[in-house]
């Protein structure tokens, strides 16, 4: 491949440290929340909608292990910020764990809304951490930093591993186009939500 997108080049960048001691996140972390943040306010309508409706006949959001109770009050932009900054995870992590979701969406059905993404990215993440990086830290540890308990991070792991039949592996060609794509995200906003994908 003789071009590299600009959404890959970000993720390759040493990110200078702010004032504050905090790292600057790569542009394509901020386009990958563009996109999340996108499908979870149009799928957020969809199910306000449904459920407003006595029709026996419409579908109703599946409750999985990834659903809390009430919807966190923290963006998934900023939860994205808290996980980058204190789990020093390599960016392009991110990008796996976005691919983790959608095969999770096309195997399993349903989509991200703001009662599961939350959960659905603290627990894709950590399975592309250990699948990518060399060195992570533990469960517990992740548990914390994403707000939920060691028993809930272990059980939403195996549930997320089984409903992938343990496919983790991305292959290089496939990560390289889902960079391309969100090269054109600061500038054409995704309508579409995350219902399905073509990850291989």
């Amino acid at each position: 491949m003789s071009r590299r997108s600009e959404s890959y080049k970000s993720l390759q960048q040493v990110e200078a440290s702010s004032e504050n001691g905090t790292s600057t996140p790569p542009r394509a972390l901020l386009s990958l929340c563009s996109v999340w943040e996108t499908s979870i306010q149009k799928n957020d309508k969809l199910v306000m909608i449904s459920s407003t409706r006595n029709n026996n006949n419409n579908k109703k959001e599946h409750m999985t292990v990834f659903h809390g109770s009430k919807a966190p009050k923290l963006s998934i932009t900023r939860y994205m910020e808290r996980i980058l900054k204190y789990s020093r995870c390599s960016p392009s992590c991110f990008v796996i764990a976005h691919i983790y979701m959608e095969r999770y969406f096309t195997k399993n059905g349903g989509f991200l809304t703001s009662f599961n993404a939350h959960r659905l990215l603290i627990t894709s993440l950590l399975l592309a951490v250990k699948f990518l990086d060399d060195r992570y830290y533990s469960n517990a540890y992740y548990a914390q930093v994403g707000g939920v308990s060691t028993q809930e991070m272990n059980r939403m792991e195996l549930e997320f591993l089984f409903s992938l039949e343990f496919r983790l592996f991305v292959r290089t060609e496939v990560f390289l186009k889902y960079c391309e794509k969100l090269d054109y995200v600061g500038e054409y906003q995704i309508r579409r939500p995350i219902i399905s994908g073509n990850a291989k």
